[in-house]
């Protein structure tokens, strides 16, 4: 027998499954079958919809616990940055004194939000950018905690100073989150460069300089992740260095136009930072020349 197909009426929509069934819009055979998938008790979703935490965020915010506020990673999603996936719980916060019951898939805070850091995105509720953005910082490790704030500050939903500024009290945030904004300088282009760059400096080597512009006979030859200038020594992290279609030769150009220049590239790749020992061996040999 053929599957019957949706009502236009919820095609590409997330839906109460309570609600149809009571409008006669579907059966609750339906809702067991091949053209639903259920994101929450009883909120389902037209099947064909991808799945991704940002959908499920704006579901538990508009129908799981209708009023929530959408926090930490789950509101970096909405404010445009990946910080959670499908499989991360969706976090929310009520107000004190409120009494959810638990919900599979949701993480409840009761907190009492200024107004003034709550905003509407996506037609539900959201904590500001700076708020998400501190909360990830809490809830990571002291490096994980950099690579957010880099990636917030890269992705241009977050000023570093205005994030500075607004942890500089404890009351505001935790010492680890002061230092992890301390640490972070959101030039980094990909999560794996602000590793790298934690690595370094943790290794007693002098300080890069990040996103640095290289200039040969007047004009400039290329911009390298990390370089010692006096030294004329760079660090390419390698998912700058690809195989599409003609970018091979262009990225060949490039590292000629960088030799020719009279500067040495250490190319490093995410199987190097598993091996920190050794490529910080690597870089030390680099430098002594």
């Amino acid at each position: 027998m053929p599957t019957r197909p949706l009502p236009d009426s919820l095609r590409d929509h997330v839906f109460r499954g309570t609600d149809v069934v009571r409008r006669g819009l579907l059966t609750p055979a339906q809702l067991r079958g091949p053209t639903c998938r259920a994101l929450f008790r009883d909120v389902y979703v037209d099947a064909r919809v991808p799945d991704s935490h940002r959908l499920r965020a704006r579901a538990a915010a508009r129908l799981v616990l209708p009023g929530a506020v959408v926090s930490g990673p789950s509101a970096a999603v909405l404010w445009g940055v990946d910080l959670a996936d499908e499989r991360d719980d969706v976090e929310l916060v009520l107000p004190p004194g409120s009494h959810p019951r638990r919900i599979p898939g949701v993480r409840v805070r009761r907190l009492q939000l200024d107004p003034a850091d709550v905003r509407v995105r996506e037609r539900v509720r959201v904590v500001s950018p700076l708020v998400a953005t501190v909360r990830v910082a809490a809830l990571s490790t002291p490096d994980e905690a950099v690579v957010a704030i880099d990636r917030m500050v890269a992705a241009g939903v977050v000023d570093l100073g205005e994030l500075r500024a607004r942890v500089a009290t404890p009351r505001a945030a935790s010492a680890r989150v002061r230092r992890a904004c301390s640490r972070a300088d959101g030039l980094a282009e990909s999560p794996q460069e602000t590793r790298l760059r934690l690595l370094v400096a943790g290794s007693g080597l002098p300080a890069p300089v990040a996103q640095y512009a290289v200039r040969y006979g007047g004009r400039g030859i290329a911009r390298v992740d990390f370089a010692w200038p006096e030294l004329r020594v760079a660090v390419e992290y390698d998912g700058a260095w690809h195989a599409e279609p003609g970018q091979f030769a262009r990225d060949r150009q490039r590292l000629n136009r960088l030799q020719a220049a009279g500067w040495r590239v250490v190319f490093v790749t995410a199987a190097d930072l598993h091996r920190p020992t050794q490529l910080l061996a690597t870089l030390r040999t680099a430098l002594a020349r």
